[in-house]
């Protein structure tokens, strides 16, 4: 693996990096998921979220380096049935959100951490996207000559992954914070987390 991580040249590396922060400062569902969390349930929730979003990341380079990814890809049904999985545990989320009501915002942070990484790992492997985006983004800074494809998917991934994950556990502290700050309207905040759960929902569910 070593060898293969040497034979990137430099200006490769750095490419892909930098091509990766920037998709992944770029609000999308991961970021928004984790900014949901961060709200509803302090600033450890939205960490723990964003890292289960990471582990997700790292279940999808998974599947692209065992070549089960490009398998998924050609049946069409597959993909529909996941895409309909996490829209529906998206609004199973929702439906609990808004439910939550408001109390005296004592609550907050109190989340379980093993709870809100499964909830970040299911909303990103109940997602499609990820295996598409991946088959199209990561095989363009792969070359035959570096070693074993899957290999160079494994390492590019890793990349990928780790930063990805620092920047959504970033967005998930950041909307803990804020949530913090506005503890008093607890209620609020769990019915602006249900829009955003739900939100996610539907653009998964049409997309």
């Amino acid at each position: 693996m070593w060898d293969v991580l040497v034979a990137f040249p430099a200006q490769s590396l750095i490419a892909f990096t930098f091509g990766g922060l920037i998709l992944n400062f770029a609000p999308g569902a991961d970021v928004f998921f984790a900014t949901a969390c961060g709200m509803q349930g302090g600033p450890r929730a939205g960490a723990m979220a964003g890292l289960g979003v990471g582990l997700g990341v790292v279940w999808h380079i998974t599947l692209a380096a065992l070549g089960l990814s490009a398998i998924i890809a050609a049946h069409p049904e597959a993909l529909i049935a996941i895409r309909w999985l996490g829209a529906g545990y998206l609004l199973w989320l929702a439906w609990r959100s808004w439910r939550a009501g408001g109390g005296d915002g004592s609550a907050r942070g109190m989340v379980s951490p093993v709870r809100a990484i499964g909830r970040g790992f299911l909303s990103n492997a109940l997602n499609p996207k990820p295996i598409l985006f991946i088959l199209a983004f990561l095989p363009q800074f792969t070359r035959p000559e570096y070693g074993p494809i899957w290999q160079q998917v494994v390492i590019l991934g890793a990349i990928f992954a780790f930063t990805g994950t620092l920047v959504t556990i970033g967005y998930g502290i950041a909307a803990g914070y804020l949530g913090r700050s506005l503890s008093a309207r607890m209620g609020a905040l769990n019915k602006a987390a249900a829009v955003l759960f739900g939100g996610l929902a539907v653009k998964l569910a049409v997309s």
